[in-house]
């Protein structure tokens, strides 16, 4: 089985953080990839995982981390890839579906700071095709709290390790930082993606 390869990402696009934040923070996500590998090699022979139990076993600890490592890897994509190379074209379906829920982007952006300040570990926009609504969704862990079939349109890491060399304690600059850096132009061929797969049904 092939090793999963990291993506690169243009850091130097992104107005208003250090290099030394950002290169840290991708080192975190290095380490995701390099867990994600190491468990793909192990042993697929049913009998070295016998005795399984969901107080504790070695398939659970594996499965937990197997989950954990991979969100991890997927999450931090989708994060590098919406605040680099700043864009400010949204799709008109995009910015419909924004103004429907929220009234406005500046409204819909309000929400999702609040969410970024609720939240310990990630915020994240995403479609919902049982419903065809967006919905700002919240996650303490890599791997809790997503919603299953949704497609990721937006993600913000929230995680103290994406900022607190730049902003300490203030999580609300960050924030404001990481807004002026979102690319529209990929978060609009996100949805445009998920839209057009839902209408191929």
């Amino acid at each position: 089985m092939a090793d999963l390869k990291a993506k690169t990402y243009n850091f130097e696009s992104i107005k208003g953080m250090t290099s030394k934040q950002l290169d840290e923070h991708y080192k975190l996500y290095l380490g995701y990839i390099n867990k994600i590998n190491e468990i793909d090699k192990m042993s697929k022979n049913s009998q070295f995982y016998s005795g399984s139990n969901p107080t504790y076993s070695t398939m659970r600890s594996l499965k937990m981390g197997e989950t954990y490592s991979l969100d991890g890897v997927i999450l931090h994509q989708y994060y590098f890839q919406n605040i680099t190379n700043s864009n400010d074209y949204i799709s008109d379906k995009l910015i419909n579906i924004i103004c429907t829920q929220w009234g406005c982007l500046d409204n819909f952006l309000s929400y999702l700071k609040e969410v970024c300040l609720a939240m310990r570990g990630w915020a994240v926009v995403c479609f919902d095709p049982l419903t065809s609504l967006l919905r700002i969704t919240g996650s303490d862990l890599h791997d809790y709290g997503p919603i299953w079939c949704s497609y990721p349109i937006l993600v913000i890491d929230v995680y103290e390790h994406a900022y607190f060399m730049d902003f300490g304690t203030n999580r609300a600059k960050y924030i404001d930082v990481m807004f002026k850096n979102l690319n529209w132009k990929v978060i609009s061929s996100r949805f445009n993606k998920c839209i057009s797969l839902l209408e191929c049904y």
